[in-house]
């Protein structure tokens, strides 16, 4: 049996598929349902979340997941399919994914890979070496030095070990740096150097994936444009019951703060306003600059991927642009 931390199970090509990827806030659902729907007639699609926020039953509202209507026009798949207490991690994802596109593809039709957590897709498309499991003696004695010095010192410790895995972090994110220290004390090697099995994996040329695979990134050409759109969707997630929606979690009794799902962006800071550790006329200002941290995040991660191709999201032409790129690469019979 595989070890949660491990792909080891997973091997062979993967089957013919459209990743759909980019920043939070971008218009990833509304592309995806589009090219869902351009496929209709070209042999039809199923939709894979590529969102490790998605994952989670009884959060809706605050991660802007596709409503009822939306899932009802094409087949989703790796949603709702954890509790908020149970962590699910890139191996996981990987593992299902791949078993989701074999089925989809079998009953000739598209894998469609839509999300920004480009964890999850390095994992499935490069595989991730076999980490050390948790250490719990170990993990107690950073929470303890954190405790003393602060997190944001702790992020600083780590980029002098991990400078990749440091950049991709911010400062408060206790859970990853924890982690990531961790994992570079327990084996003397930064957490990013297992996030690829082989350097001839992240050296692939991209027309090599030309065939099988297309990655289309929508990218905003205006930082502006997409912090604009995170901040009005921030206000829509309020409007629409957010809050209603982080005081019925905690409700439940067994959630902590310490949890991956309730360090989500939005939740994170909910939380703590909650808690009273943020004032009530600040915190909604803290989760938008959060958001927009994790889109930059998000951008520098895609910008590393040499093989997508890029639409500008924030162009009136972006749909149109999507969709003849969909087109061009798919044809059932032809892959």
């Amino acid at each position: 049996m595989a070890k949660p931390d491990a792909v080891a199970a997973l091997a062979g090509p993967l089957p013919c598929h459209i990743a759909l990827v980019g920043p939070t806030a971008s218009g990833k659902t509304g592309a995806a349902l589009a090219i869902a729907e351009a496929l209709k007639t070209h042999g039809g699609a199923e939709i894979i979340s590529m969102d490790s926020a998605l994952v989670y039953r009884g959060m809706d509202i605050g991660t802007a997941k596709p409503t009822a209507a939306e899932q009802a026009q094409v087949p989703h798949h790796l949603i709702d399919i954890r509790d908020p207490l149970n962590a699910y991690s890139a191996a996981e994802f990987a593992r299902d994914a791949r078993r989701l596109m074999a089925d989809i593809a079998a009953r000739g039709k598209l894998p469609l890979l839509v999300g920004g957590t480009m964890l999850y897709y390095k994992a499935l498309v490069d595989g991730l070496d076999d980490m050390p499991p948790a250490n719990p003696v170990l993990r107690a004695e950073i929470d303890a030095q954190a405790s003393a010095v602060g997190w944001p010192a702790l992020h600083q410790q780590l980029h002098a070990l991990d400078p990749i895995t440091a950049a991709r972090l911010s400062p408060n994110d206790s859970q990853r740096i924890s982690r990531a220290v961790e994992v570079f004390r327990l084996t003397g090697r930064p957490l990013s150097s297992f996030h690829a099995r082989t350097q001839a994996a992240t050296e692939t040329p991209p027309a090599a994936h030309d065939n099988h695979s297309l990655l289309i990134s929508l990218e905003p050409v205006d930082r502006a444009w997409l912090h604009q759109r995170i901040a009005l969707r921030f206000d829509a997630m309020l409007q629409a019951g957010f809050l209603d929606e982080m005081r019925t979690l905690r409700a439940r009794g067994d959630l902590h703060a310490d949890l991956p799902a309730m360090r989500c962006v939005g939740y994170r800071q909910a939380w703590e306003m909650l808690d009273g550790q943020i004032a009530p006329n600040a915190w909604q200002e803290r989760g938008v600059i959060a958001t927009r941290q994790l889109a930059k995040r998000q951008m520098t991660w895609l910008r590393s991927l040499p093989q997508r191709v890029v639409v500008p999201a924030d162009s009136a032409d972006a749909l149109p642009l999507v969709l003849a790129t969909t087109l061009r690469f798919w044809r059932p019979g032809q892959h």
